[in-house]
């Protein structure tokens, strides 16, 4: 027996998932995971150019 999920496998479990939630709060839930991806990504930007700032203030005190 495969251990990955088929087609209908997958369509099963989706038609379980929409009955026991409804079609609304999936909708809702989807968003609020997108807002949570979205405000991950821009937490790690900042650090990002945190970080580049912090090598730049370096590299200056370096060259003095």
């Amino acid at each position: 027996m495969p251990s990955w999920f088929g087609t209908t496998e997958l369509i099963i479990v989706l038609v379980i998932v929409i009955i026991l939630f409804g079609v609304g709060r999936i909708g809702k839930i989807a968003g609020e995971l997108g807002g949570g991806i979205r405000a991950f990504r821009e937490g790690l930007k900042n650090d990002e150019d945190k970080n580049k700032e912090e090598e730049k203030k370096e590299e200056v005190s370096e060259a003095k």
